[in-house]
This record gives C-alpha cells, structure tokens and sequence, in this order.
C-alpha cells in the first residue's frame, strides 16, 4: 500500500484555510512549507530565540495534503476549494508516496552521540560504543534534550569537567532530564529536576528508571512544596533560554549554596553579557565555553 501526495501552491491568506478544508474533505495529514525554498526569496518562519517574526507565515505557501492510494485528488481538492470559497481548484501536482519501514527509517537518523572526553548517549536500538563510557540510553521524544544541542552539550561537558561526585544537584528545566542523570551518574548523592511542562516531567521520569539514576523530578509548583525557599544545592544547572533566564536569576541564585556553583546555557554568545548582569547581584558568571554560537556562563557564589 502507499499514499498520495497533492501538492498546491496558494497565497499566504488561503494557506491555513485550504489545510483546514483539506482535512475535512478527507486528507490524512496536510503540511505548509516556503514555496520559496531553496531559493534567493525563501524567508524564515522563526528567528533566533528573541528575534521571531511577527507573522508566522510566507508569501508564496506550499501546501502538501496526503491522500489514501485510492482516493480521487480531483474531488478532495475541489471540495476543499468549495468550502473556502476560492472562484477555482488551483493548480496541483501529485507525487507518489511509498510503503516505507517508517520505524526503521526514523531510527537510522538518530547514532549514538559522543559528548566530552568519555560521555555517550545511545538510543535504545543502537549497541553502546564503549561499555566502560558513561552511558545514557536515550530515545529522541517530546522532551527537549537527547545531547545534540550544542546548550545540552555544554551543559553535559561543565558537568563531566567538574563532576559533582557526593554534591546536590538541581536541574532547573530539566526537559528530557538528560543533565540530571549525567549528573546522577558522575556520583551526586541527590538530584532534583523541575520542569513546568508535565510530559517532559513524564519522559524524565522515564528516562531515569531506564538508567538505573534515582532523581526525584517535579513541576515548579509541587517543587517549591517539598524544596521550600531556603533549601540550597551545590550544583545548580539551568539549560532554557535567555530571557527566562534573566527573570529567574534571584531564584535560581537563591538556590545555590554558599560556595557552590551556578551553569547556565540557552545563552547565544551576544546574549552573555546580560545575563551575566542580571546574575550579578548574586553571583559572578563568566563563559564557560562556547559552541556554535551559544554559550555556557558558570560561576560559584561565595563562602
């Protein structure tokens, strides 16, 4: 069995309209992309964190619909035409979507990820590389942060350079929980990740059981509960993103015991120097390291 593809090229103002028809005249899934793209006149949809568009939305949209092997194209598009009232069926192309081992296929762009001196990430259908590594079985999911992020990777490397062996730990927007369990596994006796999105809560959850790591992880709110204003860690790691970052620097200093040490990541290169300023009150923060244009900031508050 395969699938069909109708390929329409609209206006930005009939794009999210003809998707919407598209599905209730009996397409199986519907995408828009650039018309432009791959051309001089492709436009971005998103900016650098801070910098989005104010319109999400091309001038030239390509509308991909998928369609049963047996299902008339003719029909599903001009009943979706009808519906939004456009005065005729705009030109279309087909292409012919094959059976594929869809599983299979996504599986084989996802390796194992080597990170630092001697830390690997490895999805579950993979063999480890090298059994003596720090190992984490990690599957891409809904939750942010598998190491491929050059935020995550930082993060991963401030931690394996300065390993919290017998330390607390407190990963602040702990996402997949990725830098709570490396930190788990470099010897911190307790770990505790707080996320606000309640199936990264989940996959964290997930993930620690299948590494054999004891976290506890939890919403700010239930966090807050059982970690009252007061209760300090010796590491405390935030990987979000600037702005964030900025409004929560009393708090998130506030949870870092004396002498211990704050990292930072979600930070572009040309955003270090505010936030270092927000944390400054606080603690002193420097850049770590940088990758691809981002930037780890640590710092340790004083004695």
């Amino acid at each position: 069995m395969g699938w069909i593809e109708i390929v329409i090229e609209v206006a930005r103002d009939h794009a999210e309209s003809l998707s919407d028809a598209l599905m209730e005249a009996g397409a199986l899934s519907v995408s828009v992309e650039d018309a432009d793209e791959g051309t001089d006149a492709e436009k971005p949809l998103f900016g650098e964190p801070g910098m989005e568009p104010e319109e999400a939305a091309w001038d030239r949209s390509r509308v991909v619909a998928l369609i049963a092997e047996d299902a008339d194209p003719v029909a599903i598009l001009s009943a979706a035409s009808n519906e939004i009232g456009l005065p005729a069926v705009p030109g279309y192309t087909t292409r012919r979507v094959e059976e594929q081992d869809w599983v299979r296929l996504t599986q084989s762009q996802f390796d194992p990820i080597h990170i630092g001196k001697n830390i690997w990430v490895v999805p579950s259908w993979h063999e480890i590389p090298d059994p003596h590594a720090l190992v984490l079985e990690l599957d891409p999911g809904l939750a942010f942060g598998t190491g491929s992020h050059p935020t995550t990777r930082l993060c991963m490397e401030w931690l394996e350079a300065h390993a919290p062996k017998d330390l607390s730990v407190l990963d602040y927007g702990c996402g997949s929980g990725i830098l709570a369990m490396v930190a788990k596994k470099l010897g911190a006796h307790s770990v505790v990740g707080v996320d606000i999105d309640p199936q990264a809560i989940e996959s964290a959850q997930f993930n620690a059981q299948r590494n054999h790591c004891d976290i506890t992880y939890a919403l700010p709110e239930a966090f807050a509960l059982s970690h009252p204003i007061g209760q300090q860690f010796d590491v405390v790691v935030a990987n979000i993103l600037s702005s964030p970052l900025k409004v929560m620097a009393p708090m998130l200093a506030g949870r870092v015991a004396a002498g211990g040490a704050l990292i930072l990541s979600g930070v572009l290169a040309r955003q270090a120097d505010e936030v270092a300023a927000a944390y400054a009150p606080f603690i002193q923060l420097t850049v770590w390291a940088e990758h691809e244009g981002w930037v780890a900031l640590s710092g340790r508050r004083s004695a």
